[in-house]
């Protein structure tokens, strides 16, 4: 599945150096606006350690994680609705992506220039809010523009989508984005040829500095009060020390590094895990002597839909799919120790692939 989620913020907030830790490419970071022009793209494996357990169990040539793709989006400024700054390439970028990764600067630094000239978290969020809120409704105001007139002359099938997009007009004119809105599923799919971008499911990172691990600041805490109304989720991480941690391959070294600053895990991989979660997505594995491999599906994908993220043949032959789970697996140690266990169910079309299935599936084409 080809997944994106699109990192934004201000110019100078630190989104560059989140994408180097996050990435083996390495985006140019720097203390100018718009570093990044065309947007760099990572591909990041998800952390998990079902993997590293199966790996020992199977004893396979090669271990292939899933992933999600990071991409670093050039800095947005005010205007950028109306093409100030690089605010069409920017919102063009953001149109293409299935979530959304707010980087807001939480902390103060004389040498490193703030945009607005003041570190103010909740601004900073309603700049971005209010130019993606503009372009929103100037996209809404072009599909009421082809269907007035339709509606106009009495079609009931315009006049409805007329309708529903007088109701997304003026909830955006509230300054509120349509994430936060209350719409059916039909009310959804008369704008989703419109790809709106205050849509997207989001999560706000709060980048402080070091000394603000783990809990954050001020500035974090104002954030957190103020999305709170969102439903959505907030991580505090400091981007500097986030890279010195990327730099460390040793484990053991780097499970030291975070206790230093009283760190678990890594901000980066709770905003993968985080990232993963909002676009309610799950994992199930393929398991065997060549290979150990994890597929990413969304949550209450059926057998048939899960085997073709491997290939379409694969769903369209589909006849059955041999499922182990994974405590089941671990617990017996081998698939012909769960075979014998009675461990191994054979599913049929209408099954709803759970997290951490160990699947086989078997097809005819």
């Amino acid at each position: 599945m080809g997944l994106k989620c699109g990192i934004v913020g201000l110019p100078n907030v630190g989104k560059s150096t989140l994408f180097n830790a996050l990435s083996n490419n390495k985006a140019e970071a720097a203390n100018f606006p718009f570093c990044t022009i065309e947007p760099n793209i990572g591909i990041v494996s998800i952390p998990d350690k079902r993997l590293d357990t199966l790996k020992s169990l199977v004893n396979p040539e090669k271990v292939i994680p899933t992933t999600i793709e990071f991409v670093d989006i050039a800095g947005l400024v005010k205007g950028a609705s109306k093409g100030e700054g690089l605010g069409n390439k920017f919102l063009a970028n953001i149109r293409e992506v299935d979530a959304i990764i707010h980087v807001v600067r939480c902390f103060e630094d004389a040498n490193i220039a703030h945009v607005s000239g003041a570190v103010d978290p909740i601004n900073d969020k309603e700049v971005i809010d209010f130019e993606l809120q503009l372009k929103d409704l100037e996209s809404i105001e072009k599909k009421i523009g082809r269907y007035d007139k339709i509606a106009r002359s009495g079609d009931a099938k315009a006049r409805k989508i007329v309708e529903v997009l007088q109701k997304y007009k003026q909830w955006l004119e509230t300054g509120k984005n349509v994430r936060s809105m209350d719409a059916s599923s039909d009310e959804k799919e008369i704008v989703s040829d419109i790809f709106l971008l205050t849509e997207k499911p989001v999560i706000y990172v709060a980048n402080v500095e070091e000394n603000s691990l783990p809990s954050g600041n001020k500035f974090s805490n104002a954030l957190k009060d103020e999305i709170a109304k969102e439903n959505s989720e907030v991580i505090v991480v400091s981007a500097s020390i986030e890279a010195q941690i990327a730099e460390l391959e040793d484990m053991e070294e780097r499970k030291m590094f975070l206790g230093e600053y009283n760190l678990t895990e890594s901000g980066l991989d709770k905003l993968i895990h985080a990232s993963y979660a909002l676009l309610d997505l799950i994992t199930y594995f393929t398991a065997g002597p060549k290979e150990v491999r994890a597929w990413t599906i969304h949550r209450n994908w059926k057998a048939p839909k899960a085997a073709g993220v491997i290939h379409t043949d694969f769903e369209k032959g589909f006849i059955k799919a041999e499922v182990i789970k994974f405590d089941d697996f671990t617990h017996y140690t081998s698939e012909l120790a769960c075979k014998e266990a009675g461990k191994v169910s054979i599913e049929g079309k209408e099954y709803v692939v759970k997290d951490g299935d160990i699947m086989h599936f078997r097809f005819n084409v």
